[in-house]
């Protein structure tokens, strides 16, 4: 597949994305369930906070078919794609989307490595990979992890964070992405993967320069009790952790966070007090005050917010490096 994709109608890729938000929606009532549930509902679902909570947090069979509908890049319009299958170093096999956008534009040598939330599957967000390369120029490569979509494999904490190790080593052995400026863009739990990934990798060498994270949670264990309030005193049972206020502060890479200011299930006081725990060189706070949990990336503002933190960190790049050398050898500005 070698034709650049299109760049879509605003009107068209406003049509996706609502879609988009209207799917993830039923995932938002599914996670509220626990909050509004009768006490003694609500005592069931504590009782099975500790053995069942995988199921309660990594829900991958919502919405319905989630694990064998998966949306592919076609059905969006995009062309210039590759469907992949990435192996683990334990074994799982996971699917993935590599979507390039135009070959010699802006942001040519740029990829976005996407984490999704906790729901749903890579085709679903399609449409927000879709508008990134509209808005930017970037690549944009988009990994389901295992147990979610057409990946093998069950999820937890310990083998997300190999499926995000197993995503930034492909890209930085791939020949076409080696050399490429890495943004890593996570939302709500992806954003806890993302974290994770950054601190552990980022002095390694300048390969990832820039971390956005969107509606995440300082920790799973602090996020308890805004989802199921009567176990909140049993939130230390928790073993799927996700602590990413405790790593975020090792983080060095500039950080955009987008906080949906209505988000119904992470309260958004996690996302100030995660920019606040920051000690990145370059942060930058970008509040969504109309955005819920799955809204946010239709607030305005949202795609500008991380085109003007993409060109701040990455610099100069394709076309433009070509024409600032050509100025310069013909003495031009």
């Amino acid at each position: 597949m070698s034709s650049s994709p299109v760049p879509p109608s605003s009107g068209t890729s406003s049509s996706f994305l609502e879609q988009t938000v209207s799917l993830l929606s039923s995932v938002a009532g599914y996670m509220r369930l626990p909050a509004i549930a009768s006490t003694g509902v609500a005592c069931v679902l504590t009782s099975l906070l500790y053995f069942k909570q995988k199921a309660l947090i990594y829900p991958s069979h919502i919405p319905p078919n989630s694990r064998t509908d998966v949306p592919r890049p076609s059905q969006f319009n995009i062309k210039d794609y590759e469907e992949l299958i990435i192996p683990t170093n334990d074994g799982e096999k996971l699917s993935a989307y590599y979507i390039r956008g135009p070959r010699h534009g802006r942001n040519s040598d740029v990829t976005v490595l996407m984490f999704h939330g906790n729901a749903g599957n890579i085709g679903h967000r399609l449409p927000i990979a879709r508008m990134l390369i509209s808005t930017t120029g970037c690549n944009v490569f988009m990994l389901e992890y295992r147990g979610y979509g057409g990946s093998t494999g069950a999820p937890d904490e310990a083998g997300l964070t190999i499926d995000a190790q197993t995503a930034l080593d492909y890209l930085r052995d791939r020949a076409e992405t080696r050399n490429h400026k890495l943004l890593i863009y996570g939302q709500s739990l992806g954003g806890a993967v993302s974290i994770k990934l950054v601190a552990k990798n980022q002095d390694r060498d300048d390969y990832i320069t820039g971390l956005i994270l969107e509606n995440t949670f300082l920790s799973m264990r602090k996020l308890i009790p805004s989802i199921i309030p009567p176990a909140k005193y049993l939130a230390v049972l928790c073993h799927q952790v996700w602590a990413s206020d405790s790593v975020i502060a090792n983080v060095k890479v500039p950080i955009l966070f987008l906080s949906g200011l209505q988000d119904e299930i992470v309260p958004p006081i996690h996302m100030k007090r995660l920019y606040d725990l920051s000690t990145a060189p370059i942060k930058i706070w970008k509040p969504l005050p109309g955005g819920d949990h799955n809204s946010s990336v239709l607030e305005e503002g949202y795609f500008e917010a991380i085109s003007d933190f993409m060109t701040r960190v990455t610099g100069p790049s394709g076309s433009e490096k070509e024409k600032l050398r050509y100025d310069l050898r013909s003495g031009g500005a």
